[in-house]
């Protein structure tokens, strides 16, 4: 086989590359000083190959080095070291052989030349996929892969490779331009520690970060440069760009404000990406203009940080990615992805496998000890057995795992999970025998994903029957789940006798990882995991049936948690329902995909304080308009909760026309089929609606709300009660009766307090806190407790609340900066969630309207600006620094 170094073509070639120079010591320069690109590889079995490197090479007009040897088998030694001397950028192209050994040699010249090239020379390697390599090259690559110096990834047609080759070129000479800039600049990772960032909505990560800490460097610099906003991370499944990207979302501090994280993992609709994006960031979907639109003005001024993980499934969305760039113009974007977004202004970093260990035949203890694949091992491997330590006789097996498993953080974490059971040595043996599976694996997915399905397989086919079984049976689930929803779906399965034992082996296998969320007990799975697991549930001739007893175990888990969302359990429930949101969501969703409109219905209905207290009660909207469109049979109940839900929401949505009739319909629709709270509900909705009508109808509104108040009792819905008599006493305020509007919130809040509910107590102390302004009485206490509340429940529309009437009592207390500043916070907080109670816009208007028209109306508007460009965690500092001064 022959070979040929990236070089030039003959003497006297005429292409416009670098001319060959008869006088080897001589500088050899190309006639416009264009950068030169070495590139070595076999001649004949890569001729397509070079043709297409040489052409992505000319595209960036850079000048090829390529020899093109037609009677020499390869070219002599001291040629191509001038050339490699001379040259800027080494690409190496490998496939199968191993290329030429001259007599006398020992070694091939491809070998030859990418030892001569230089140390400092960045090496960009490239490997043909698939390959059945000769044993040399095998060693070679073996050594390219544990040279720092050099990046290697895998092709499959000249399209990619001539793709790959001329985007990591670019990317390399903008990095050695950027690195040149900035050589006197200090690093984002240094002034990381002084500058105090936000970094809300991250995601705890369930283990430290083992070998990373030069990518979280690179990263940090990277996004530091404001011509840097669209960073996507790639990567095969399991290679780590999750944990690495939370790595740099907990360290990226200034310049951001803000650090939002939006995991997609459980998202599939390419629409649904921009929804999820704005619901991370607490802005709700007005419906008025497009969501990124939306996003835009809700974010503007603030520089932000926003990471998208898991991008690969809803690649079609990278459109809306690139809206997104151009309406949020501060905010900078870190993508996680197995495939390029492939969009303008992308900057790819791949992310490699751990550095692995040394040949442990030539290497020290230390030096193993040291290489960070091997610290992953004996973390993990001490997270199973506390007793496993690095010894003299155990290493060299562990460093030829990691060797074998090329450095994936998944399959090294799943290999030490079995050293409760197997040694190093013996894991060895088995792993040994399960590789050739990567050969008869699917040829067009990366091999270092084929590497990590053969891990998983692998940790699989060691568990018993019955694990095994069980593993595919919790395919059906789209996040954390819990194990009486294990129970569900498992349910008369002839291999579930002991389903503890079998899931507590799963665990120790590290298939499923069991944590709490806020008390709960759950479980989980790491997303490559699931994703075979689901794959194989699939094709599960009993699917259907199980898909099903998975939405109805969801709907009973609404039926059981309903009690508890009112009183002393209602922030248990609380956290019960907000860890399993995601099985809950895709229960439904599939439900009302099958026509089982009526449990979906009911379930949601079930649910009312959970979407209300988290702000969700768009997306249950959205699911009763799902049902009215069905087209299915559905019953009168169901009818009667999706125009009710639909209604309600409808009221608080900007933009949206009164419009009485659905809610008279659903009124009519409980009362006949006897639901007591849901016919309180539509009566309390249609008061609502008669106030928000022009002119207002206060007095059928109050007829319509003692209705209500006639139709439950606070020993049967406590909350509810409650709730009823503050929009009761909400009307007393609107007519001008701010005494009797005290009266009524007092009431309720001494029975809220009694009964333990936080989030009854939280919505009377701003109501009262608005009666008692009315009448010339500033008590900023009991905003600031019902701050203190909304926080603790997670209310975001509560925490608006609180601002604005914050800013009323500065108002009349003459604090005319400090009022601007807290309603302008305020105002932003409104306009992320898109929610708007109009009686509170109406409540703090005539404090407005005092200041703009006094000599403090410049004052005001310019704090009011600050406001509205403070982040949220700056404003509440703000506010609960100085809550004692206030409340006294």
């Amino acid at each position: 086989m022959l070979h040929g170094a990236a070089a030039i073509s003959l003497p006297g070639d005429v292409d416009g590359v670098a001319m060959i120079d008869s006088a080897a010591g001589l500088p050899i320069r190309t006639p416009d000083q264009r950068l030169r690109i070495f590139v070595s590889s076999t001649l004949k079995e890569l001729e397509p190959e070079r043709r297409a490197a040489r052409a992505a090479i000319e595209r960036l007009h850079l000048a090829p080095v390529m020899f093109e040897l037609g009677a020499r088998p390869h070219p002599p030694q001291e040629l191509y070291r001038a050339y490699l001397e001379q040259s800027d950028v080494f690409v190496g192209i490998y496939w199968e052989h191993y290329g030429w050994i001259a007599p006398g040699d020992e070694i091939s010249g491809l070998e030859d030349e990418y030892r001569l090239a230089p140390r400092d020379m960045p090496k960009l390697i490239y490997l043909k996929q698939p390959a059945e390599r000769e044993e040399r090259l095998g060693d070679l690559l073996t050594r390219i892969r544990d040279d720092d110096t050099a990046s290697y990834t895998p092709f499959s047609s000249t399209e990619e490779l001539a793709e790959l080759i001329e985007a990591d070129l670019a990317i390399l000479l903008a990095e050695r331009f950027d690195a040149s800039r900035r050589q006197s600049a200090p690093s984002v990772a240094e002034s990381v520690a002084e500058i105090p960032g936000a970094t809300d909505h991250i995601p705890v990560p369930y283990t430290e970060a083992v070998g990373r800490e030069q990518e979280v460097a690179t990263l940090l610099d990277w996004l530091g440069d404001d011509a840097q906003r669209l960073v996507t991370l790639v990567g095969p499944g399991g290679i780590g760009k999750s944990r690495l990207a939370i790595e740099v979302a907990r360290s990226a501090g200034a310049p951001f404000d803000r650090v939002t994280f939006v995991m997609l993992e459980h998202v599939h609709d390419p629409g649904d990406v921009l929804p999820e994006i704005a619901r991370e960031l607490g802005v709700r979907d007005t419906g008025d203009r497009p969501l990124s639109a939306q996003l835009g003005v809700a974010r503007s001024g603030r520089r932000d940080l926003i990471v998208l993980d898991s991008f690969e499934q809803v690649l079609p969305a990278a459109a809306d990615v690139m809206s997104l760039l151009n309406d949020l113009p501060d905010a900078t974007f870190l993508v996680t992805s197995r495939a390029r977004l492939r969009v303008r202004g992308e900057r790819v970093f791949d992310v490699e496998p751990l550095t692995i260990p040394p040949d442990p035949s030539r290497a020290s203890v230390a030096a193993i000890s040291e290489a960070p694949a091997v610290q992953l091992f004996l973390a993990r491997a001490r997270a199973a057995d506390p007793r496993f330590d690095l010894t003299d006789e155990n290493i060299e097996g562990v460093a030829r795992i990691c060797r074998a498993l090329e450095g994936v953080p998944l399959a090294i974490e799943l290999a030490a999970a079995r050293i409760r059971a197997l040694t190093p040595t013996a894991m060895l043996g088995r792993l040994d025998r399960m590789l050739p599976l990567l050969v008869t694996a699917a040829r067009d997915i990366p091999e270092r994903q084929r590497t990590i399905q053969a891990t998983v397989e692998w940790s699989i086919d060691l568990l018993s029957a019955d694990a095994r079984a069980l593993f595919v049976r919790l395919g059906v689930f789209a996040g954390d789940f819990s194990l009486d929803a294990v129970e569900a779906v498992t349910a008369r399965a002839p291999w579930a006798t002991d389903l503890l034992e079998n899931l507590l082996e799963l665990v120790d296998g590290s298939l499923v990882r069991q944590h709490d969320d806020e008390g709960v007990p759950l479980f989980s799975m790491l997303v490559p995991v699931r994703e075979i697991a689901a794959a194989r549930f699939a094709l599960e001739p009993d699917a259907a049936a199980v898909r099903r007893a998975h939405g109805e175990h969801y709907l009973r888990l609404a039926a059981e948690i309903e009690p508890l969302l009112q009183g002393r359990t209602q922030a248990g429930a609380l956290a019960r329902l907000e860890a399993e949101r995601d099985n809950l969501r895709a229960a439904y969703r599939h439900l009302i995909t099958i026509g089982a409109v009526d449990g979906v219905a009911r379930a949601v209905w079930r649910l009312f304080l959970y979407w209300w207290i988290r702000s969700q009660l768009a997306e249950a909207k959205a699911w009763m308009e799902d049902i009215l469109d069905a087209g299915v049979p559905m019953r009168d109940h169901t009818r009667a909760i999706a125009l009710g839900l639909r209604a309600w929401v409808s009221l608080s949505q900007p933009g949206n026309e009164v419009d009485l009739g659905p809610i008279e319909w659903s009124l009519a629709l409980f009362h006949a089929v006897g639901d007591r709270l849901g016919e309180a509900g539509a009566l309390t909705t249609l008061s609502i609606a008669c106030t928000a009508t022009s002119p207002p109808d206060l007095e059928r509104a109050e007829g319509l709300q003692r209705r209500a108040l006639e139709l439950v009792t606070i020993e049967e819905q406590p909350t509810f009660e409650g709730l009823f008599r503050v929009a009761l006493g909400s009307l007393a305020l609107m007519q001008g009766d701010a005494d009797r509007a005290v009266e009524v919130f007092e009431g309720v809040l001494e029975d809220a307090r009694r009964q333990g509910d936080v989030f009854l107590e939280s919505l009377t102390l701003a109501n009262s806190g608005w009666a008692r302004l009315a009448r010339g009485e500033a008590r900023p206490d009991l905003f600031a407790r019902h701050l203190e509340l909304s926080l603790q429940l997670g209310n975001d529309d509560g925490i608006g609340f609180a601002l604005e009437g914050l800013a009323a009592c500065a108002a009349a207390a003459g604090d005319v900066e400090r009022a601007g500043v807290l309603l302008g916070a305020g105002e932003t907080v409104r306009l992320r969630t898109g929610l708007v109670d109009q009686r509170s816009n109406v409540t703090y208007r005539p404090f407005v309207e005092r200041i703009l028209a006094s000599d403090g109306a410049r004052e005001f508007e310019a704090a009011r600006g600050r406001g509205r460009r403070m982040s949220r965690r700056v404003a509440l500092d703000l506010v609960l620094d100085s809550a004692e001064p206030m409340a006294s």
